[in-house]
């Protein structure tokens, strides 16, 4: 028997589902990751279309239907919790969006219900939204942050700088990169952190490399190759 129950979520992404329904995944505060079936969304006609409710990052209250064991349930109300101002509106903030997304999907796709990890993307995906300028690292910090939810034994960030560093192509690179991880690690979302291509996309790779070394089934993200076009 499915029961009612009032939460938060954010919203990963969606795909299509017969022909005017979809399929969304939702990282959610009281389960964890959850698929939902959401009816008539893809109708054009349709009056108080909410096919916007669902787009990368989109932060929701919710009413679901939750059903022991299932796999796929439903949402009986759903409402926006925080109105993004920029995300969806910006192409390298939804770039970046869809990149974090595509990452969390993997990262969280076995994840059940974490008050801390879902704090953490929801107060990211404010803090994101809000920022005016300094924002092309916003991703790398994203990255190296979010350790510690993950229970990876990061309480710091230093094992991930450790590990990160090593494989680096020479002493001086190690160096630089060291200090950029350093900063992504200590300065809030939103403060400059200069930072040439090179060792923007060096620390990247790094840190994908770290998660693919430590989280199981963690792959290729697609969405690399626009990211990089985007904040070259």
């Amino acid at each position: 028997m499915s029961n009612l129950h009032k939460t938060r979520g954010v919203v990963l992404n969606y795909i299509k589902y017969r022909e005017t329904s979809i399929i969304v995944r939702i990282y959610t505060e009281a389960f964890g990751m959850r698929s939902y079936v959401v009816n008539s969304v893809r109708k054009a006609k349709t009056k108080n279309n909410k096919i916007a409710f669902f787009q990368p990052l989109t932060l929701l209250d919710l009413v679901v239907y939750e059903r022991p064991g299932s796999d796929l349930n439903r949402i009986s109300e759903v409402n926006i919790a925080y109105p993004l101002q920029s995300i969806p509106f910006e192409v390298m903030k939804s770039t970046v969006a869809l990149f974090i997304t595509e990452v969390c999907a993997q990262l969280l796709r076995h994840e059940e219900a974490n008050p801390q990890m879902f704090n953490y993307l929801f107060l990211s995906v404010q803090a994101f939204d809000q920022m005016e300028a300094h924002y092309e690292n916003f991703h790398l910090q994203f990255l190296l942050k979010i350790g510690q939810p993950l229970g990876l034994g990061v309480s710091t960030g230093d094992q991930i700088i450790a590990e990160v560093i090593q494989w680096a192509d020479d002493p001086e690179i190690a160096k630089q990169e060291k200090e950029m991880l350093e900063k992504l690690r200590s300065y809030s979302f939103g403060q400059h952190i200069p930072m040439n291509n090179y060792i923007r996309r060096t620390v990247l790779d790094h840190l994908l490399r770290f998660y693919r070394e430590h989280i199981d089934g963690f792959g290729e993200i697609q969405s690399m190759a626009i990211l990089r076009e985007v904040l070259s």
